[in-house]
C-alpha cells in the first residue's frame, strides 16, 4: 500500500497531473458555491437586454432571455459535477463488489453476472436512459441512476481483469489453507493492488460520464428549464448563432476543459503506477471486453503474470542459489 501512496505521489509531482488538479479544483468549488458567488440571479429574466454582449454589467452578455450568462454558467456546475459523481457513484458500487465477487465467490456466481453483463452492455445508453426517467420521472437522479446501472458493467470487468491473477497468487493460497475468509482475503491482499487500476478506470469515467450528463441535458432529459446545466445552455445557445455566434463556445469550453483535466489526470496516474494502455480502438463505451487470459504467439492461452511476495521470491532465489552449489560441489 506504502508502494501504491508513493506512485500516487509521482504522479502529482507531473506538470499535467498538477494543471488537472487545479482546473478540478476551480470546478469543484464552483459546484459547491457557484450558485452564491453569481454576480446575478441566473434565472432572473431582463427582455430589453436579450442578447446583448459582454459588459461592465455582464460580463459574458445574456442569452436570449436576458438572463446574465456567466451567472447560469457558475449555476450550472453544481448540476452538470453532482450528475456525474452520482453516475459514477452507482457504477462504482455495482460494478467493484461484483468484479471482486465473481472471482472469489464460485463460478456460478461468475456465470451469471457475466451474461448479466452482456445482457446491459447490448442496449444504447441514451435509450436506456430514456426509458428509464419514463418509467421513474424525468429528473437528474433518475438518469444518472440510469447511466450508472449502464457503465457498472465496465468497473465490473476491469476490477474482474485485476483480480483475477490474484486468484493463484501465493500469499492468497496461503491464507485460504490457514482458514482465512474470502472477505478478509479481498479487504487484506487484493483490494490495494487492485485501486490504482479502479482509480485510474474512475477518472476516466468521471469524464465518460460528464459528457453524458451534458449530452442528456442537451436533449432535456434529467433537468427541466429553467434550472441551467452545460448542455441546456449549449443547446438553447444554437438556436442563436446568428445573433451570438460565440455563445455556444462557453458552456463547451466548460465542458471540454473538466473532461480533459480528469484524462490528464487519469493518464498521470497510469503512466506512474505502470498500468497498461488501454487497447487501440477501445473505449468507455466499447461493445468489446478485453479477454482475461491472453493467447501466446503459439496460439495456446498464456496466464497472466502471478504477483509473488517478496518474501516467497527471497525464498526461492535461496533454494536455487542452493542448488547451484550442491550441483558444483
Amino acid at each position: 500500500m506504502s508502494d501504491t501512496g508513493g506512485q500516487l505521489r509521482q504522479a502529482l509531482r507531473l506538470r499535467s497531473a498538477q494543471i488537472s488538479l487545479v482546473i478540478i479544483a476551480v470546478v469543484v468549488f464552483l459546484g459547491f458555491a457557484g450558485g452564491l458567488l453569481a454576480p446575478h440571479d441566473p434565472l432572473a429574466q431582463d427582455t430589453a437586454h436579450a442578447l446583448s454582449g459582454p459588459s461592465g454589467e455582464h460580463w459574458l452578455g445574456t442569452d436570449y432571455l436576458g438572463r446574465d450568462v456567466l451567472s447560469r454558467l457558475m449555476d450550472a456546475t453544481g448540476r452538470s459535477v453532482v450528475g456525474a459523481l452520482e453516475g459514477v457513484a452507482v457504477a462504482f458500487v455495482i460494478g467493484v463488489p461484483a468484479g471482486l465477487a465473481s472471482i472469489f465467490f464460485g463460478r456460478f456466481f461468475d456465470w451469471a453476472a457475466q451474461r448479466i453483463v452482456d445482457a446491459i452492455m447490448t442496449m444504447p445508453y441514451i435509450i436506456f436512459a430514456v426509458s428509464v426517467t419514463g418509467v421513474l420521472g424525468n429528473g437528474l437522479t433518475q438518469a444518472m441512476l440510469a447511466i450508472g446501472i449502464f457503465l457498472a458493467p465496465l468497473l465490473f470487468r476491469i476490477t474482474r481483469a485485476a483480480a483475477l491473477t490474484l486468484t493463484r497468487a501465493q500469499y492468497v493460497e496461503v491464507a485460504e489453507l490457514l482458514g482465512a475468509s474470502r472477505w478478509w482475503i479481498i479487504r487484506r491482499h487484493v483490494w490495494s493492488k487492485v485501486l490504482p487500476t479502479v482509480a485510474v478506470t474512475t477518472a476516466q469515467l468521471a469524464a465518460a460520464v460528464l459528457l453524458v450528463v451534458s449530452s442528456l441535458t442537451f436533449l432535456g432529459i434529467g433537468v427541466k428549464p429553467p434550472a441551467p446545466t452545460w448542455g441546456g445552455m449549449l443547446s438553447s445557445d444554437l438556436g442563436f448563432l446568428s445573433q451570438q455566434p460565440w455563445a455556444p463556445i462557453l458552456p463547451a469550453l466548460a465542458i471540454a476543459l473538466t473532461a480533459g483535466a480528469l484524462n490528464a489526470l487519469a493518464d498521470a496516474i497510469r503512466d506512474t503506477t505502470g498500468l497498461p494502455s488501454a487497447p487501440a480502438g477501445g473505449g468507455l463505451f466499447s461493445r468489446r471486453a478485453k479477454p482475461d487470459v491472453e493467447p501466446a504467439p503459439g496460439g495456446s492461452a498464456r496466464t497472466p503474470a502471478m504477483a509473488i511476495p517478496a518474501q516467497a521470491s527471497a525464498q526461492s532465489a535461496g533454494q536455487s542459489s542452493g542448488q547451484e552449489e550442491n550441483s558444483h560441489g
